[in-house]
């Protein structure tokens, strides 16, 4: 697997760890949890973009 399946990989398993950690927090009123979500959740959109960027840089280089 090349560094842009994985990086889209883990970019999608953060945000979606991130959407469920914020969900449990809002429904145990746990700000904590809620802000380490959103975090997760960054951290995936970032990862995912990182992919994106690569690809697109490796399809300008072919």
């Amino acid at each position: 697997m090349d560094d842009e399946m994985k990086n889209r990989a883990k970019g999608v398993y953060d945000e979606t760890m991130g959407k469920a950690k914020r969900a449990v927090g809002d429904a145990t009123n746990r700000p904590d949890i809620r802000a380490e979500g959103d975090a997760q959740e960054a951290l995936g959109d970032a990862e995912k973009e990182a992919a994106r960027r690569e690809e697109a840089r490796k399809d300008g280089l072919r």
